[in-house]
């Protein structure tokens, strides 16, 4: 997503942090076979894990979870109603998201899919990422420009 924000030229605008819901890999960078494939697409993932805490929805319009365990999980620890409102799933955003979605709107875990698992959750990931820009442009949008005429039509 960083990179997406990076050239889309909001990267002065939006804050981009990434957390998880356990401090298993606390402090770890990403697994090399996500570096990997982040690296072939021309992205490097440097960020390293860490937890995420209560009251950290405050700081963020939106949490976005890779699957419902790590969203109910998100959900626990922010008590608050109004900000649980901000948790939501990641692959929500992403336009091409169908009922019969075959991980059910989750980003799968690469683990269980070798290492083309990787591949796909890349793909998942990034086609969420694009949709999320997407959300982003449109609720930045007005905020530095002048509102648009109403154009004639016939």
């Amino acid at each position: 997503m960083r990179a997406l924000v990076a050239e889309a030229g909001l990267e002065h605008r939006v804050v981009i942090a990434s957390a998880g819901t356990a401090a298993w890999h606390q402090g770890e960078l990403p697994d090399a076979r996500s570096r990997a494939e982040a690296g072939w697409r021309g992205v490097d993932l440097v960020s390293r894990a860490t937890p995420f805490r209560a009251g950290d929805a405050f700081a963020y319009d939106l949490v976005l979870a890779m699957d419902r365990r790590n969203l109910a999980d998100l959900i626990d620890l922010t008590p608050e109603p109004e900000l649980r409102r901000r948790i939501g799933l990641l692959r929500d955003f992403d336009p091409a998201l169908q009922p019969d979605d075959r991980w059910s709107g989750e980003v799968p875990d690469p683990w269980s899919g070798g290492d083309d698992g990787f591949v796909v959750v890349y793909d998942l990931i990034e086609a969420a990422c694009r949709g999320l820009l997407d959300h982003v442009r449109a609720t930045l949008v007005g905020e530095d420009q002048p509102p648009q005429e109403p154009s004639a039509s016939s």
